[in-house]
């Protein structure tokens, strides 16, 4: 992890590189084994926990590189890895008990309501529920209720990120934040960021080349001028992901003679 670094990708999770029903990233090897044949990073961003994307790390072989978890909120950086502190955690649940009801959030539910509103293992929801900065839930009161609980979390200074499953509570912190701390650490020459949803765009819009990865299951982003230099893929989840990495890392002559079909 050097300034010699050619490319530093930053990728969200549910959606993108992991497929929204079955969480498979099978779709996204190839890409994967390209990335680490030229020496590219990838840093792993997603509203998960450090414990369900560390099992992610090494599921993928990419255990050398930091991680952004809980929507920007925390880095899991290697040397601290094993450091948890659920400090910020716990002061976000004692403001929540103080808002307007209507939002269930891992907090309020047992490993197997996660199981059910999730398709994760036990095991997996039990990870998904081991926080340190945010909270995600499903708002269950009345829709027109949504803006006064929004509003009232905002006076406490928490702030919500629609993902494309769960709306997330954290006190601010985003995932373009966190990309500028890895950014800055690892001085790539080049970046790239993937995702599928409201709470991406940030990341997206702050690399160096955004790729918004479709996902019919997620909230619709809409054409904006800032939005418009993204690129779209036609392919959902990992399989969008795949062919949208191998195409940048042809365009950037970083590739083995791999094509963008794989």
């Amino acid at each position: 992890m050097t300034s010699a670094l050619p490319l530093l990708v930053f990728s969200d999770l549910d959606g993108t590189l992991l497929d929204h029903q079955t969480y498979s990233w099978a779709a996204a090897r190839p890409a994967l084994n390209a990335l680490a044949d030229c020496g590219a990073g990838v840093v792993l961003a997603s509203s998960k926990t450090a414990v369900e994307i560390q099992i992610l790390q090494q599921e993928m072989g990419l255990t050398q590189w930091p991680a952004i978890v809980e929507n920007g909120a925390g880095v899991i950086w290697r040397a601290d890895s094993d450091v948890f502190d659920t400090a910020s955690y716990d002061k976000l649940r004692v403001a929540l008990a103080d808002l307007p009801s209507g939002f269930v959030g891992f907090g309020d539910m047992s490993d197997q309501d996660v199981v059910d509103e999730t398709g994760l293992s036990l095991e997996g929801a039990k990870a998904a529920r081991m926080r340190c900065f945010s909270e995600p839930g499903l708002w269950q009161g009345p829709v027109d209720r949504l803006a006064e609980f929004l509003d009232a979390a905002r006076d406490k200074g928490i702030y919500a990120r629609q993902g494309g499953r769960f709306l997330t509570l954290s006190f601010g912190r985003t995932k373009a934040d966190a990309m500028a701390e890895v950014a800055a650490r690892l001085a790539p020459k080049t970046t790239l960021a993937l995702g599928d949803a409201p709470n991406d765009i940030e990341m997206l819009l702050a690399a160096d080349h955004g790729v918004l990865v479709a996902n019919p299951s997620a909230p619709p982003i809409p054409k904006t001028p800032d939005t418009k230099k993204l690129i779209r893929t036609i392919e959902h989840g990992p399989m969008g992901w795949n062919q949208a990495v191998l195409s940048l890392l042809n365009d950037q002559n970083l590739t083995k003679g791999t094509t963008a079909h794989g």
